[in-house]
């Protein structure tokens, strides 16, 4: 399933929203004009502001408060990457160098706190307190998968059940908001608002799944951050959590010491452990189960072609290769 057929169902709200974000965060600092620009003109696929675009327009909201929300989702979202690669010490993303690796930890920082609040401004300037609410406790919720990640940094025994605490914190939870908050700018039905937030989970779960497996199966061109990203940063995620259960003991060894150590001197010998031991379809096969179950709660939405786009896109997300 391709992203295209679903991204020109909102291609003009998602340019507006490009815009919006362009002469929104104008700053009387040119320093922080000049990082932003590079950061917001890096790319991406834009799925979280194209999941608050499709949502809005499958329960008919008819403002433009859509646009505001998908730029401040996408402003989120920055910010998120902006702190994750100063605490992974990350030097590629989206294919290119990361803020941090050319202007340094500090300034990547701050410009991050400088996209939080700005978009904190926006999600204000909307006066929905149905919005307000959904986005103050989920930065919460966010924060603290950050922190629960750094904690099961280079710790072989994290738990199949700890690393999914993890993802629903860290990552399901934007989409969710995305979803969630989205569909709150038209509808204040019960059932509708809970059928968004669960699609979102479960869509957001299976993506980080993906994005896991890519991490060992993908090439840099495809994904555009170094492979083995995770294994150099420490982090245990499900493919090698899994090839920890199924591997030989000079296998599960050979895993334990790199993940201690957040070593990828190793790498090529891990990757074939993790493809023997069926690690990467396992992973897989798990982001499959999370996207029906996304798909599943749109039975709960009014028929639209917005709605078919959603259910492709959990298609999309699962089939990817970058």
């Amino acid at each position: 399933m391709p992203l295209e057929p679903i991204r020109s169902l909102v291609q003009s709200d998602l340019d507006a929203t490009d815009q919006f974000i362009c002469t929104g965060l104008k700053s009387d600092i040119a320093f922080i004009n000049q990082l932003v620009e590079y950061i917001i003109h890096c790319g991406g696929k834009r799925i979280r502001p194209m999941l608050v675009l499709l949502t809005a327009h499958a329960f008919r909201h008819q403002k433009q408060q859509h646009i505001d929300l998908a730029a401040a989702i996408e402003l989120i979202h920055t910010a998120t990457l902006l702190h994750d690669d100063v605490v992974d010490n990350a030097t590629l993303r989206r294919g290119q160098q990361t803020a941090n690796a050319i202007w340094g930890n500090e300034a990547s920082v701050l410009v991050g706190d400088f996209l939080y609040s700005r978009a904190f401004q926006l999600i204000v300037q909307l006066q929905n307190l149905s919005v307000i609410t959904i986005f103050s406790n989920a930065t919460n919720v966010i924060a603290e998968g950050e922190v629960m990640q750094l904690i099961n940094c280079h710790d072989p025994d994290t738990s199949e059940p700890s690393y999914f605490e993890v993802i629903e914190r860290k990552t399901a939870k934007l989409f969710e908001v995305a979803t969630q908050a989205g569909a709150a700018l038209a509808t204040d039905t019960a059932v509708h608002l809970t059928a968004m937030q669960l699609y979102g989970k479960h869509l957001g779960i299976a993506y980080q799944l993906i994005d896991d497996a890519l991490d060992y199966r993908a090439t840099a061109a495809q994904t555009g951050k170094n492979i083995g990203n995770d294994l150099a940063e420490g982090k245990p995620t499900l493919p090698l959590i899994y090839a920890l259960r199924q591997g030989r003991n000079s296998e599960v060894a050979l895993i334990r010491e790199a993940i201690q150590q957040g070593s990828t001197n190793n790498l090529n010998a891990i990757i074939e452990i993790i493809e023997s031991t069926g690690a990467i379809e396992y992973t897989a096969n798990a982001a499959k189960q999370h996207a029906h179950r996304a798909s599943h709660w749109l039975r709960d939405i009014p028929d639209s072609p917005y709605r078919h786009a959603l259910h492709n896109l959990a298609e999309f997300v699962v089939e990817r290769t970058y």
